[in-house]
């Protein structure tokens, strides 16, 4: 039986407490597949913090808002359609706070994303098995949160589809690489004001929000009852602008950031294979996001609807 599931919380506009409008979500990331009629559902608590953040390319602190932290409790569910085909749904209650200054956090449901993964093509080669994978997906609110609100703000309020595609390699002694890039259309959204300024004043309700993409990177050990893998993502914006001088952030600012971060698992026999991950990351590089540090902590049960 081969399956795997790990958390990527890839709504990530992550150092400014958003999760990625430009990943999916559990397994949606990495190139393993769920088999036919077997159910992974899991848990997953998330902790995001910075002090610093980069205002365009300016790395600063700012003492009205102090230490920004982010939490999430996500609810995720992965199924075998086929062998090769995977469904995906997931969906995240978030909260806002920072540690000074008047600005109140938020706390809601944030978005509902759903998610196709499919195995294009397999083969042997180089020692171990190569895969070719496509996804395809989308997210939109399930709440009327305040997008218009950052850095406190738990989403953005766009609707996204997105497609991604997967190169996997496992080799014959476990080791495992992957690399993929993703594509993410964002809709506009509309704001609480009826005027605004970016580069230019805008007298108008609705943002124009630019899309953005992804590229990611995992290679590590994965076996049945625990594996433990390096990660390297790096995520653009497509477009927006810079954060004004001393201005707070605006939801079509120009968003990127890159990560690097450890993900590991363990499977207990003695529970049922009941599986425990973690996964700790460091935002090492941004533009208009929070240098942040966010780990993960979650549980995974996984259920055979074969019949016997």
């Amino acid at each position: 039986m081969n399956f795997r599931t790990t958390l990527s919380l890839l709504l990530l506009l992550g150092g400014f407490g958003l999760f990625p409008v430009f990943s999916g979500a559990q397994s949606l990331t990495d190139g393993i597949f769920m088999n036919k009629k077997f159910l992974c559902a899991g848990v997953f608590y998330g902790h995001d913090a910075w002090d610093e953040y980069w205002e365009g390319t300016l790395l600063r602190t700012n003492g009205n808002i102090g230490t920004v932290t982010t939490q999430n409790v996500l609810l995720g569910l992965n199924y075998g359609i086929t062998d090769r085909l995977n469904a995906v749904v997931m969906a995240p209650y978030v909260w806002t706070e920072a540690s000074a200054g008047t600005l109140a956090g938020q706390s809601g449901i944030q978005d509902l994303t759903l998610g196709l993964k499919y195995n294009v093509v397999a083969f042997n080669g180089l020692g171990g098995r190569m895969s070719v994978q496509a996804v395809a997906g989308g997210s939109l609110p399930l709440t009327d949160y305040v997008a218009d609100h950052l850095p406190l703000s738990i989403g953005l309020q766009s609707k996204t589809l997105f497609g991604r595609g997967i190169l996997h390699y496992a080799a014959e002694n476990n080791l495992t690489f992957l690399l993929s890039g993703t594509y993410t259309l964002r809709s506009n959204i509309e704001i609480d004001r009826e005027s605004y300024y970016t580069t230019e004043q805008i007298y108008s309700n609705e943002v124009e929000m630019p899309d953005a993409a992804q590229l990611y990177f995992r290679g590590g050990y994965y076996s049945f009852r625990w594996g433990a893998e390096l990660t390297a993502s790096h995520n653009m914006t497509l477009g927006g602008f810079d954060i004004r001088r001393q201005d707070m952030p605006f939801p079509s600012n120009n968003m990127d950031l890159t990560r690097v971060g450890v993900e590991a698992f363990y499977r207990f026999s003695f529970l049922g294979d009941l599986q425990l991950l973690g996964q700790v990351n460091q935002t090492v590089a941004g533009r208009n996001m929070g240098k942040s540090l966010g780990w993960t902590l979650g549980l995974t049960k996984f259920i055979n609807f074969n019949k016997d």
